[in-house]
Parts: C-alpha cells; structure tokens; sequence
C-alpha cells in the first residue's frame, strides 16, 4: 500500500465503522434473512474498495443514502439470480431422472443465465421485447409487430439494434450510450 492509499483506507475504515451497523440492519429488515443481509452488507463495501464513490461523501446522509442505493441494487441482483435459481431448478425437476448435472455444471449454467439476463437488460425496452418474443417464444416479424403495434419495419430495426449490442457487449466492446437510460 502507498502513502496516496493511507487516507483512502482510513476513509474506508471510518465509513465501515460508522455506517455497517446501520446498513446490516437496513438490509435485515429488507431481506428478512440475516445471513444474506450480512453477505450483502460484505459486497457493498467490497465494492466501495474496488470502486469509491468518485467524490466522497459530504455527510452521513449522504453516505447511507449512497450504501442504501448500492444495498437495493445487491439485493436486486440477488432476488434476480434466487429467481433464475429457482426456475432453473424446476427445468431440471421436469427432466428424467438419468439427467442430473453436477453441481459444478449447474452454477455454470445459473451464472450464464444471469449474464444473458444482463446482457438482455442492458437493451433498450422495445429492443428486448422484439428479441425475447423471436428468439425465446419463436414468433415471426409479423407477429411480433402485432403484438407491439409497430410496423414490421421497426421490429427489424428492434432486432437488428438487440443483435449489434449482444455482438458489441461479446465482443468486450459495448458502449454506455447504447446502455439503457
């Protein structure tokens, strides 16, 4: 560690001491469930070591309004993955019972899932409809533009805007101007 890295650190320090207590609590009651709050509570300040808060904070308001903001979004996150965990597990529930993947293989395939359900959130609302409708539930163009009310003209715009982000976002390339607002 640098001496440029000391008053970084004790910032950290200072801000876990003074508001860990409180955000544990904030996330207890939200989730219900004291471990997982406990969990969060260790991600969000993670987070704040990977990547400050780019101006600091100007007073403890602000500080536990920022840690409440990140918490929400942790606890999002892990309301998103538990769903895609739950209806991965019915999925294979419905399968023979000769079909039983590891455990190994059954991570690898929730934490994909949850990458493609970024990727897919990352597109813009009518983008991802037109994409979801044709590649998941398999309807044409004509259909899909039925079901938006739009010309068939623009779900193919949809799609094409929906396939160059997924490409651009594979491709380690995605630009935050495509990103949703």
């Amino acid at each position: 560690m640098s001496a440029a890295d000391l008053p970084v650190q004790q910032d950290l320090h200072a801000l876990y001491s003074d508001h860990h207590g409180w955000l544990l609590g904030w996330l207890r009651r939200r989730l219900g469930n004291a471990a997982d709050a406990a969990d969060l509570a260790h991600d969000a300040f993670l987070r704040l070591i990977v990547r400050p808060a780019p101006d600091g904070f100007a007073s403890a308001g602000a500080a536990r309004a920022y840690l409440r903001a990140m918490a929400q979004g942790l606890c999002t996150d892990l309301w998103r993955r538990r769903e895609v965990e739950h209806a991965w597990l019915e999925s294979l529930a419905a399968q023979p019972v000769a079909y039983a993947p590891s455990p190994e293989h059954q991570s690898l395939v929730i934490e994909t899932l949850m990458e493609v359900g970024e990727w897919l959130g990352r597109l813009p609302e009518k983008a991802r409809t037109a994409f979801i409708q044709a590649q998941i539930h398999g309807l044409s163009t004509r259909e899909i533009a039925d079901h938006m009310g739009v010309s068939m003209r623009m779900v193919q715009k949809y799609l094409a805007q929906a396939m160059l982000h997924l490409a651009l976002i594979d491709a380690g390339l995605a630009l935050s101007s495509i990103h949703r607002p």
